[in-house]
């Protein structure tokens, strides 16, 4: 009953003309973003961090929130109406939802989109609002031990188990640690990796680290692939924007499913919403085959509709967890957890207790940019499609000068457009080699954190270690990481042989 007053008192916060102006600028530029593909909900909020320092962190929190959620329903519309997801979590949405598109159902597979996102938001932030508080209120158990494994966790979830190459992951992770131990040592106030230059004893900022990387290295990336990128046409929908009774209670069933899949990854810093979207769809597939006459492979709405409610599922949760935990399970939320930091929040217990209005404002600001997306993105999707008219030339020269200054605004030195430029050849390089980002954010965010915890942890037990795994908090967060490992192994020996096994049946067919 707490939280249903506190919930309450956070929607007399959010309702204001000033709040609700932030949730829909928020949702608007999180769908633009996601509908243009390469761009991304991450790279919004990084281009974005620079520009909210003057904004009221309750303001810039409800904006972060609506790009966040917009982002999941533009690569969606993206993947349905041209087979290009905008992110790797819309994949599995584009191999039913562009069939229902090419059927000429694309306005019903678009709605079936909307609706799911919809409800997996919906019901992803209802739980938000009562396991929240109950999860903050676990974390104050936590002490640098704890801390220091829910790192650990997270770097070694996040850099080995999402990744298709984990070389390439740890590689990554450690790029971004490198970077966060750049400056003075807050310790021992030695100057650590700074090359004897004063310009960076004060270490790299979070904020020109992620403009570089998400912004500007994707910039580059385009640039050189331009010659080689061959656009595709767009489906047009027609017919009726919503759906019929049938449609509707053949969808509702997967959206439910995928709902509860996509929740407990909202916890888990396993990537984001790219594994629970695939999970979803993979179970709706087996229930299919099961049918007298199975739909998948020529449009069938459930393998569209259960990967939409995963997805923002996870994200809704996602947000509770970084609430509660300071735990980001994804760039995105990386860059938000960066961003509480630069206003001089921490989440976590101490969150609830030092600014419960602006956890409760945004709590229910996350339901109100549920409904002005389903309202946003049932009618106008079309519209959405036609900002890919905008020719790239235009539209990423733009990008690059709203780097550049973004970054000089902030901290008025020509040396850090300099690192923009470096680390941004860095992203590409990335980029271009297949390196995943998201391990590399985490990891600058995060690293000081697992530095810090372990420092404490040692020093408060006269330097013996083993006080890491000691308490039963440190081994159940060890032996869940390891649960997960394992699965994850088992997953791609599973896979691997699957493949060799394809290939020997193919080339028998092939010799026959």
């Amino acid at each position: 009953m707490e939280s249903l007053q506190l919930l309450m008192e956070g929607f007399a916060g959010a309702l204001t003309w000033q709040n609700l102006v932030w949730v829909l600028v928020g949702c608007l530029l999180g769908t633009a973003v996601g509908v243009m593909p390469g761009l991304g909900s991450s790279m919004a909020v990084a281009l974005l961090l620079p520009v909210t320092f003057s904004l009221e962190p309750t303001a810039a929190f409800i904006m972060f929130a609506g790009v966040y959620f917009g982002g999941l329903f533009g690569d969606s519309t993206m993947g349905i109406l041209m087979n290009t997801p905008g992110q790797a979590s819309a994949i599995a949405s584009t191999f039913e939802g562009h069939k229902m598109a090419l059927n000429g159902k694309a306005a019903q597979a678009l709605a079936t989109a909307a609706i799911g996102a919809f409800v997996g938001g919906f019901i992803a932030s209802i739980l938000v609002v009562f396991l929240a508080p109950a999860l903050a209120d676990f974390s104050s158990s936590f002490g640098p031990a704890e801390f220091f494994a829910l790192a650990v966790f997270a770097f070694v979830a996040t850099s080995s188990v999402v990744t298709d190459n984990a070389v390439k992951g740890l590689a990554a992770l450690f790029i971004g640690l490198g970077i966060a131990v750049i400056g003075i040592d807050g310790a021992s106030g030695a100057p650590r990796f700074t090359l004897d230059s004063p310009f960076l004893f004060d270490g790299i900022s979070l904020v020109t680290v992620t403009v570089a990387v998400l912004a500007l290295g994707e910039v580059i990336y385009v640039a050189c692939l331009e010659r080689h990128m061959n656009d595709k046409a767009i489906i047009k929908p027609k017919g009726r924007p919503w759906l019929s009774k049938a449609e509707f209670r053949e969808a509702m069933p997967a959206w439910l499913r995928g709902t509860v899949i996509g929740v407990p990854f909202g916890v888990v810093p396993a990537g984001g919403s790219e594994i629970p979207t695939f999970l979803a769809y993979g179970l709706e597939k087996r229930l299919d085959a099961r049918r007298k006459t199975p739909r998948f492979g020529t449009g069938a709405i459930r393998g569209l509709a259960a990967p939409e409610a995963a997805g923002n599922s996870t994200t809704g949760m996602a947000m509770g967890a970084l609430l509660a935990l300071g735990l980001p399970i994804s760039a995105t939320a990386a860059i938000m957890l960066a961003a509480f930091r630069q206003y001089g929040l921490q989440p976590g217990p101490l969150l609830f207790e030092r600014a419960p209005d602006l956890v409760w404002v945004l709590l229910a600001s996350f339901f109100i940019a549920m409904i002005v997306l389903l309202i946003l993105n049932l009618p106008f999707a079309m519209l959405w499609a036609k900002l890919l008219l905008i020719p790239r030339p235009y539209l990423y020269a733009g990008i690059t000068v709203f780097c550049a200054l973004g970054i000089y605004a902030t901290s008025g030195s020509i040396f850090d457009l300099f690192l923009l430029l470096g680390i941004g050849f860095v992203g590409f390089l990335m980029r271009a080699l297949d390196f995943p980002i998201a391990p590399l954010i985490i990891g600058m965010v995060l690293g000081p954190l697992a530095e810090t915890s372990l420092r404490d942890a040692a020093m408060s037990a006269n330097g013996d270690f083993s006080v890491l795994v000691s308490g039963p908090i440190t081994m159940a967060l060890y032996g869940l990481l390891l649960l997960v490992l394992v699965f994850a192994v088992r997953g791609r020996i599973v896979g691997r042989r699957r493949a060799k096994a394809a290939e020997a049946a193919d080339r028998q067919s092939v010799g026959a």
